[in-house]
């Protein structure tokens, strides 16, 4: 204890040094999300020496843990108890070491199962930041029903660092399903989203899907997770082909991290897009005739086309009552490159600024990395 005391003395210390000079100043944890975001500037102000799981009672689903502190160490520990983090933050093909938990709540990306569980915000609990004044800030505490007013700890996860250095973090768990399975169906996408839409009004226990394929055909898979007699009945219900769950779960995994086969065949000066709509959203017609992978029961879908095509994206994007914004830029330009969606309306943008002046009056947090001059 006494030497991470320490180590958060001589992080605040420089904050202090920095917001006096307003030197800017970058946040990272493993790096494993440095493609992601509009710049990479500032000098390193790296998490990782605060480590640790302070708290876990695992009987009450709840975990404090510090920023710097592997995500892989949290999920083994968590595991080790029959619990998860159910909302699957991914890894990106990260060494097990390097995706931190801070990083995970900065960012906010959650996996496969999101569209059925929720998102990283939705288990944030409460955090400890440094504050671009180097001041100690603590929001929220360890149970859901903990604040009056605003619930300040969920405008951290997805701020990307810029309103202030997380230094602890308290999440809730739940316990690892009991039953679960993975179906096959083949199918195009008009016929993917239709069943998903489908199976969506019905009691089932749907957890994720994916659908992958050209104009013509394609694969859609999904995965239950519940009570074994629900999963159960689900798959007598559902139809499909049964997948074997130990070869299933790699690819699963393969899914969150970006690393299925799909993800690797981008082709040179393709950026990866990422689409936001309403799950209803109908098949969308891409520029170049591109084809998704659509994930989230059809809230996601993941289009590789050229940076050029970004203002077609988003209209058509928006036209479905969505978003569109570059989640990793043309291979020749990362790390670092990728855009935002924007906000959907001036007020916001407001709003964000003067939260960004609150937090962090001398701009020294993360400059530029969610949007151009803050």
């Amino acid at each position: 204890m006494q030497g991470m005391d320490s180590a958060l003395a001589q992080i605040t210390e420089r904050v202090r040094a920095a917001a006096a000079d307003q030197t800017p100043l970058r946040i990272r944890g493993g790096g494993s999300k440095d493609f992601h975001g509009l710049a990479l500037h500032g000098e390193v102000l790296d998490t990782r020496v605060l480590q640790g799981i302070v708290d876990y009672e695992p009987s009450e689903l709840v975990v404090t843990v510090r920023a710097g502190t592997p995500l892989a160490e949290l999920e083994a520990a968590l595991a080790a108890r029959g619990q998860c983090l159910p909302f699957e933050p991914p890894h990106f093909g990260a060494q097990p070491q390097a995706t931190t938990v801070g990083g995970m709540v900065a960012a906010g990306l959650s996996g496969p199962a999101r569209a059925s569980v929720g998102a990283v915000r939705d288990y944030l609990l409460g955090v400890v930041l440094l504050n671009g004044q180097a001041e100690l800030l603590t929001f929220g505490g360890q149970v859901m029903k903990n604040v009056a007013g605003y619930d300040v700890s969920r405008l951290m996860a997805g701020a990307w660092g810029t309103l202030g250095l997380l230094t602890e973090v308290s999440l809730k768990v739940l316990p690892v399903a009991p039953g679960e399975a993975t179906l096959r169906f083949e199918c195009n996408q008009a016929d993917a989203l239709r069943r998903l839409h489908a199976w969506g009004g019905q009691p089932l226990p749907l957890n994720a899907s994916r659908w992958a394929g050209d104009a013509h055909t394609g694969m859609l898979q999904v995965r239950l997770r519940g009570a074994v007699a629900a999963v159960e009945a689900a798959c007598r219900t559902m139809g499909g082909e049964r997948l074997d769950p130990a070869v299933v779960a790699a690819d699963w995994s393969a899914c969150r991290d970006q690393a299925l086969p799909w993800f690797a065949a981008r082709p040179p000066g393709h950026a990866l897009w990422r689409l936001s709509l309403p799950a209803t959203a109908p098949v969308m017609a891409l520029p170049g005739g591109a084809q998704p992978l659509v994930e989230w029961h059809g809230a996601l879908r993941w289009v590789q086309a050229p940076e050029s095509a970004g203002d077609a994206l988003r209209e058509a994007a928006r036209a479905a009552g969505g978003s569109a914004a570059m989640f990793r830029a043309p291979l020749a330009r990362e790390p670092g490159g990728a855009g935002h969606a924007a906000l959907p309306s001036r007020a916001l943008e407001q709003i964000h600024a003067r939260l960004k002046h609150s937090f962090d009056p001398a701009g020294i947090f993360n400059p530029g990395r969610m949007a151009p001059g803050w």
